[in-house]
């Protein structure tokens, strides 16, 4: 844990909140959850290069930004719910920045500024920011990987596309040059996992499918669970520490995330362990660990009854750790407004996720401190 992280938050605990409850009046733990995320977040330094845009001051797109970082804190499902908040609220309203109810910007404003923060990433680039700024000295023993299913209130791809009629199947043998597709989607994965060892991460990252479609994936009690939206991976640093998170297509296969959000991660801390479940067994991931100076341990898939591979009793342990990334995915969607998202497009769920993710991340790093 990096020193400067304690000695802000001591500083804000000392000074910070007395005066601000001298000024404000009482202010109540999620106030001061909010006063603590704000203060980490430092939006105003990630955000103010970015714009130079004709339109409401500087200072209002920065008050905007903290209202979306309140709205994941008090796990709030629509804009128009913080908006009300804010009105009803003077301590919240004065935290955001807003020293006025008649300072609040419109609903239509609100919803511009954020189509702006999905645009440029915002969130994302605010979260990268806390974590280098404060854990990138650290050496941590496990990275953790997941998935987590995103619902999404949208159509997906596959009903917007226009289905073709299929044509009727000839009878009889296939000809000698007729390709047999037998498992195209498991065939697609293979292929996409290989040539991701070519490529770099801007390449990896684009070539991932981001639209809005049908997922599936086996739940803790070993049933198939379905759903319509996107799927958010995120690597998770030991405490419960999110550090890493991308955005795809529900129906996109975990290990094809593996690689750049690897990538993504070994960019921002160090760590000896990679934990992952069975759904990322395979040799292309392990050798990529290795080649990184780090092990995987990954549960096994096991592929007919001569596949007896298993952990060795160390590695075993170390891998109950590997529930810190089920316990991140439940505090999102538990707490921080990751259950239910009202707004649509990959870019614009992402940026809601994010700023949930932030907040998690931030109010996650103070606990530890404590």
């Amino acid at each position: 844990m990096a020193i400067n992280l304690s000695h802000h938050w001591q500083k804000i605990q000392t000074f910070l909140f007395p005066s601000l409850e001298e000024e404000l009046g009482s202010t109540t733990e999620k106030h001061r959850q909010l006063i603590a995320v704000i203060e980490f977040a430092r939006v105003s330094s990630v955000l103010s290069p970015r714009y130079h845009r004709i339109g409401r001051p500087q200072d209002d797109r920065v008050n905007i930004a903290h209202a979306y970082i309140a709205k994941a804190i008090y796990n709030l499902h629509t804009t128009e719910s913080i908006i009300e908040r804010l009105h009803c609220d003077p301590t919240l309203r004065r935290i955001c920045g807003w020293e006025l109810k008649s300072y609040i910007p419109s609903a239509s404003t609100f919803s511009r500024a954020f189509a702006e923060f999905a645009e440029t990433s915002l969130a994302t680039r605010v979260h990268e920011s806390f974590i280098k700024t404060h854990h990138s000295t650290s050496r941590f023993h496990n990275v953790l990987r997941d998935s987590t299913p995103i619902e999404a209130r949208e159509e997906s791809i596959k009903k917007l596309e226009k289905t073709k009629k299929p044509s009727q199947k000839k009878r009889g043998r296939p000809k000698k040059d007729t390709v047999v597709q037998i498992d195209e989607k498991q065939k697609e994965e293979q292929t996409r996992l290989e040539l991701q060892v070519t490529m770099g991460l801007d390449e990896m990252l684009a070539d991932l499918p981001k639209a809005c479609d049908v997922g599936c994936k086996k739940n803790s009690k070993g049933f198939i669970a379905s759903w319509k939206g996107y799927k958010l991976h995120i690597d998770t640093a030991d405490g419960d520490l999110p550090i890493s998170a991308i955005l795809t297509s529900a129906s996109v296969h975990d290990s094809q995330v593996a690689l750049p959000l690897s990538q993504i991660t070994e960019q921002r801390i160090s760590h000896y362990y990679d934990l992952m479940d069975a759904a990322y067994d395979s040799k292309i991931i392990r050798d990529y660990s290795a080649s990184k100076g780090r092990v995987a341990l990954i549960d096994f898939n096991h592929r007919g009854p001569n596949d007896t591979r298993s952990f060795k009793k160390h590695e075993a342990e170390r891998y109950k750790a590997r529930s810190g990334a089920e316990r991140v995915n439940s505090q999102l969607k538990d707490n921080f407004g990751g259950a239910l998202i009202r707004v649509k497009g990959h870019a614009k769920i992402m940026c809601h996720l994010m700023f949930g993710l932030l907040a998690l991340t931030i109010d996650q790093s103070l606990r530890l401190l404590t």
